[in-house]
């Protein structure tokens, strides 16, 4: 549940209620405000690159932590336009080819992850968020078991089944 404790519409106390199937914040002051809690959505790619899958690291992470380049999805934003985005944002790559791996929840983070397969070309230029990167062969590469790991596992499965 959320921390949210005033209306951001009336500056009323929020109550804890029964809304569409789960116990949600509510305004009962009279303006009807009810704080869904939706997760946010986050686009992640797996990035194929000249036969290679790139995995980089956040600045913030620590050493010898790698995954897959992610970011959120903008208002309004197409799913396939915005995994472009942030493909290019991040590893300065232009997306060739764009297929969609699957949708993954993520409740430790209050997430929902629509992951990419992603081939791409030119040449990796990473940006302030990333520290480094690193390029696995598709047969060594290893998922994880928890978010964009689970998307690296379908996809590792689709192409052993191919």
């Amino acid at each position: 549940m959320s921390v949210w404790q005033f209306c951001p519409y009336c500056g009323a106390r929020l109550e804890g209620s029964q809304e569409g199937g789960l116990q949600r914040l509510v305004c009962h002051a009279g303006c009807g405000f009810v704080h869904w809690d939706n997760p946010a959505p986050v686009l992640a790619a797996l990035v194929e690159y000249r036969g290679r899958v790139v995995l980089a690291r956040n600045q913030a992470w620590v050493a010898g932590a790698f995954g897959l380049i992610t970011g959120f999805l903008e208002r309004g934003e197409d799913p396939v336009v915005g995994v472009a985005r942030e493909v290019k944002e991040e590893l300065g790559l232009e997306v060739l080819a764009t297929t969609l791996i699957g949708v993954y929840p993520f409740a430790r983070k209050h997430e929902v992850i629509i992951a990419y397969h992603v081939v791409c070309d030119g040449e990796i230029r990473l940006n302030e968020e990333l520290a480094e990167f690193r390029l696995i062969a598709p047969a060594k590469l290893k998922a994880w078991d928890f978010g964009t790991g689970l998307a690296v596992s379908d996809w590792l499965a689709r192409r052993a089944a191919v």
